[in-house]
């Protein structure tokens, strides 16, 4: 089986609102999306399908129909269309983010011959993307930064033992990374707000058990959690699921980016990982 990511992009104008509520309601669950008159983004679209390779052509698909089934959908129903007002669907389902991933993973599904659709990845700023994937709830990623200082120590080794494993990094008064902070969320879209997880509660969460604790501290030396365990990547990421999974019911993933070419993710215990 071979996988093909295309990209697309498209802009186009929404708003979050329930009419039925008043507006301390609307701003209060849909902050600044409340707007009536709306806002816009430019939104990124990866669509992934995969197939087998035709031994004849060694190709699973021509790539040029795949784009022109990505593109007549577009352009014909989403690009410079403000949503709400304008596209049958939304004129009923809030645009949200996963919502607008899921209606395009639905509407692109059957359209495709010769390959099946795999996953669709909707970016619509730089802190937040949906992606959907065969036989999987949507999933939300919220994306946040911190800076921090730390040593790579371990109390189990020797100095030497240190030294040799973690060279510079095991030095004795730190160094630093901005770290990118990506916390992902799964499930159905509520029927009502549109929304996996209420945005500015998330936000709350995670500028109260990550963000205050260990933006602009050293975390070997400033930070409880950090006391006793090595502060790598690995348990970082380890540490934030563990101070966020009591508060977010249906958290999916952590992403830890220490700097642009190191990446870490951890599913939880729920993924037997």
């Amino acid at each position: 089986m071979l996988y093909l990511a295309r990209r697309s992009e498209f802009s186009a104008a929404h708003s979050y609102r329930i009419e039925g509520w008043s507006e301390e309601e609307n701003q209060r669950v849909f902050g600044l999306c409340s707007n009536p008159n709306g806002h816009g983004h430019d939104y990124q679209l990866e669509v992934t399908v995969k197939g087998n390779v035709n031994p004849l052509s060694g190709i699973v698909l021509n790539i040029t129909e795949i784009d022109r089934v990505i593109k007549k959908f577009v352009e014909n129903e989403l690009d410079g269309k403000f949503l709400n007002r304008e596209h049958f669907y939304f004129q009923k389902h809030i645009p949200t983010t996963e919502v607008i991933a899921t209606y395009i993973w639905n509407s692109l599904e059957p359209r495709f011959n010769g390959c099946k659709l795999h996953k669709i990845r909707l970016q619509e700023n730089d802190d937040i993307y949906s992606v959907k994937e065969e036989g999987e709830l949507v999933q939300l990623t919220r994306k946040y930064h911190f800076s921090s200082a730390h040593r790579l120590h371990s109390h189990q080794l020797t100095e030497e033992e240190n030294q040799k494993l973690f060279g510079k990094c095991n030095n004795l008064y730190g160094h630093g990374h901005n770290y990118y902070l990506e916390v992902t969320v799964i499930g159905e879209p509520d029927p009502i707000t549109g929304m996996v997880v209420n945005l500015m509660e998330l936000d709350e969460i995670v500028d109260r058990e990550v963000i205050k604790k260990f933006d602009h501290k050293h975390l070997n030396l400033d930070t409880e959690e950090f006391k006793e365990i090595n502060p790598t990547s690995e348990n970082i990421a380890i540490v934030i699921w563990e101070l966020l999974s009591p508060h977010i019911s249906n958290l999916y993933k952590i992403g830890l980016w220490e700097t642009q070419r190191n990446y870490f993710e951890y599913f939880g215990p729920h993924k037997g990982q």
